[in-house]
């Protein structure tokens, strides 16, 4: 749209250029230019999705807002590809990992993120083949009031919303944290100045600067990932300083499994958070050049992060760590020294290596931070659109910033000054609390969206030729996707109500730690509940569901006809290629 207006421009100078003696309007200065980005974009028009009792929802308001929001698209290929790619690589694959290998061994870790893995690739492409058709604000919180029930919407949204509010504070606390590696006398305050400072200075350039951030720290730590691979395959085969071949012995001793089924069940969650921010790829939709091309190209990429960076290096570490390691299990999940991949270099004796993953491992901490004012702040303004949050912050300034909504998530950012209090861990075991399980909901969430979208799409007599892009999985991927999530839901709850260890451990507080493991669950139906009551918001039927309203491909059936008659005479390597990537 912005190359469209500025090509409008040119042509305009070229077609009527200036008389002899005439002078052109002055530019004016870069201060009153950077001012008046901040003014309200004059194409933002918000419905009332409200009625006018205030006990009823418009949803056809609420979709038209959505469809028309003024948020720029600026995200090229490369940014949403490597968002997809690296974009929610952090202390979940880094670090959490080495809590999860302690408390379920490296079997369980293999499995858990082999499942949650599977799980999450039907999502992804559930969520890419409505995104595609409808690339609007908000993407699956929105999906949740367009195609299950508004009540449910507001639910979604908030708990998304929440979820990225507390993940800001808890990520520069981590990065913070890693400093100590090096055993620094700065007081933490300072680093979580830095880090904090850093961040909203990137959200604040505008979804150009956050993806071109975000294209920079993925490059780093795909890089980083490839490179212990590579190196944890050597020092499995002996080639370490210290120690010869390892091969699969600390599979045999102290063993694969650790705590039984129920170690399993507990690294289920921490796997899923490993995996959170990759639904990402759908929320940026509305801010990408061309989606109908990218957001496949983006989606297919999941397959590679899963089987590469996660399968591939947590079977690696497995294979070099065994889950018996003190470090494991003494340090804090957020410290850097926890970090099964920093344990694994050390234990080679390569020195200096180590250091080197630390800093990859603060970058990648960094990288979600600013994930997360992104993650919040478009679902905090998709929710004013949809008049389900305070409507100022649906202001959206000329430069497709929801000023606001950004202002707010880094506000709640300054949590993490909690780091220099007294009463550090217990802030920040509730807000690990409160997104623990979010993503969970999210992700079961979209998968009965696409169901009923497909449901929808039937009835009113479409076919699938029509959609630019289809999920390789599915309806069958979704309610496999959906299954799964129940499962993990199920299995949380045991491990909530009935720890490992609770037995041996009569010091645990079982109230306390239930609900700091499923707090996000009594979030949602706080959520919900009331807003149902309240508004007495219908559930769609599929036969009245939009499926118009907010679709960019509605003018390109005969080029995506063309595009898949030309990808027919592809040779098999070509179609493969493109079945992956």
């Amino acid at each position: 749209m912005d190359d469209e207006y500025e090509l409008k421009e040119v042509r305009s100078v070229l077609d009527h250029p200036p008389l002899y003696g005439e002078t052109e309007p002055t530019k004016a200065s870069l201060g009153r230019r950077i001012l008046d980005s901040f003014k309200r974009d004059p194409n933002a028009h918000v419905i009332h999705a409200t009625g006018a009792d205030g006990k009823s929802y418009d949803v056809e308001g609420a979709v038209a807002n959505t469809a028309a929001s003024p948020l720029q698209r600026k995200l090229k290929g490369r940014h949403l590809q490597m968002i997809a790619i690296g974009g929610s690589i952090g202390t979940g694959l880094f670090v959490s990992s080495g809590a999860v290998l302690a408390s379920g061994g490296p079997a369980s870790v293999l499995i858990a993120y082999l499942l949650i893995g599977c799980m999450l690739y039907c999502t992804v492409h559930a969520l890419g083949e409505m995104s595609v058709a409808f690339p609007v604000a908000g993407s699956f919180a929105h999906f949740s009031t367009r195609f299950l029930d508004p009540a449910w919407g507001f639910a979604m949204g908030w708990n998304y919303a929440l979820q990225w509010l507390v993940v800001l504070p808890l990520e520069i606390v981590a990065a913070s944290l890693t400093i100590d590696f090096w055993h620094a006398d700065v007081s933490a305050a300072v680093w979580v100045t830095i880090f904090w400072l850093l961040i909203v200075i990137i959200n604040l350039c505008g979804v150009r600067g956050y993806g071109e951030a975000e294209f920079v720290f993925s490059v780093i730590k795909v890089t980083a990932v490839v490179g212990f691979i590579i190196l944890g395959i050597i020092l499995d085969c002996g080639g370490g300083s210290e120690g010869g071949y390892i091969g699969g012995k600390y599979w045999r001793d102290p063993g694969a499994f650790n705590h039984g089924f129920k170690g399993l069940c507990s690294v289920f969650v921490n796997a899923a958070f490993a995996f959170a921010g990759t639904e990402l790829v759908g929320l940026a939709a509305a801010e990408t050049a061309n989606p109908r091309k990218t957001l496949p190209a983006a989606v297919k990429q999941v397959f590679w992060r899963i089987t590469l960076f996660y399968v591939v290096s947590l079977t690696l570490v497995g294979l070099l760590v065994p889950y018996t390691n003190p470090h494991l299990i003494t340090a804090s999940t957020v410290d850097a020294s926890a970090s099964p991949f920093v344990i694994a270099i050390r234990n080679a004796g390569i020195s200096g290596l180590d250091s080197v993953m630390n800093v990859v491992i603060m970058i990648a901490v960094l990288s979600v931070g600013n994930a997360s004012v992104y993650g919040s702040s478009r679902t905090l303004a998709a929710l004013a659109e949809q008049g389900q949050a305070p409507g100022f912050l649906a202001y959206i300034d000329r430069r497709g910033r929801p000023l606001w909504s950004i202002l707010i998530s880094s506000a709640v950012g300054a949590l993490c000054y909690l780091a220099v209090s007294s009463k550090e861990e217990q802030a920040f075991q509730w807000m690990m609390a409160i997104s623990g399980l979010s993503s969970i909901f999210t992700w079961g969430s979209i998968c009965l969206c696409h169901i009923r979208f497909r449901r929808a799409w039937r009835v009113q007599g479409h076919h699938l030729d029509e959609l630019a892009f289809t999920s390789q999985c599915g309806v069958v991927g979704s309610w496999i996707g959906l299954a799964f999530n129940v499962l993990v839901l199920i299995a949380q709850f045991w491990v909530g109500f009935a720890p490992v260890g609770y037995r041996e451990d009569s010091t645990t507080d079982l109230v306390e730690n239930f609900f700091s493991a499923y707090l996000a669950a009594p979030v949602v139906l706080v959520s919900y509940i009331p807003y149902k009551l309240w508004y007495r918001t219908p559930f769609m039927r599929a036969r009245d569901m939009d499926l118009d309203t907010g679709r960019r491909d509605l003018d390109v059936q005969d080029l995506i006809a063309q595009e898949r008659a030309e990808q027919a005479a592809w040779p098999t390597w070509k179609k493969v290629y493109n079945f992956f990537c």
